[in-house]
């Protein structure tokens, strides 16, 4: 008998209608594909601009366990985060980017963010989705620093007032559990 994996949380919902169903899925692919743009051309500022003002962005840091132990591999809220960001926090961020002051990226890394897998799902509160996407992020700098980062995002979506779709909430999986950069001045 072959037994298959259980769907992903954000599949457990109630069935919508196809055509709305069609069109959420279409917008996120496309706010996806947009973001990954912005951030592969160093757009930071505008890169912010799709998150709400209340955001929580945050990369929980994962260890290795046992499979019995498998519910403690992933970082909890309130415990130490490879990211653990509001919209103010990467704001300063990018504002260090430009002022000249971040070594790390200067002169800056090339980036290609692929975004896959992504599949949403209405969300807690009315007028919100989930949305949950893998990602590989290649980064290249000077001549011979190159670093993958796979993983998977689950974020929480809602409209503003002029009924655009923006990020309140990014919680990043990193594949890795020990970062091998030597430096993690990229944006997931």
């Amino acid at each position: 008998m072959t037994t298959h994996p259980p769907e992903p949380a954000v599949m457990d919902t109630a069935p919508v209608s196809i055509d709305s169903e069609i069109r959420i899925h279409f917008e996120v692919q496309r706010l996806y594909a947009y973001e990954a743009r912005l951030l592969d051309q160093h757009r930071y500022a505008d890169w912010l601009e799709l998150f709400t003002e209340d955001l929580h962005y945050w990369a929980p840091v994962r260890t290795n366990r046992l499979r019995r132990q498998q519910s403690l591999a992933d970082g909890a809220p309130g415990e130490v985060g490879i990211f653990d960001e509001t919209k103010a926090s990467l704001a300063w961020r990018i504002r260090r980017f430009d002022s000249g002051m971040a070594w790390a990226e200067d002169p800056p890394s090339r980036t290609r963010h692929l975004i896959t897998n992504v599949l949403v799902a209405p969300g807690d509160e009315p007028g919100e989705h989930i949305a949950e996407s893998a990602f590989l992020c290649y980064r290249n700098r000077l001549e011979r620093e190159v670093d993958l980062y796979a993983g998977c995002r689950t974020d929480v979506l809602r409209r503003d007032p002029d009924g655009m779709l923006l990020i309140a909430r990014r919680t990043i999986l990193l594949d890795q559990n020990v970062l091998l950069a030597k430096n993690i001045s990229t944006f997931l």
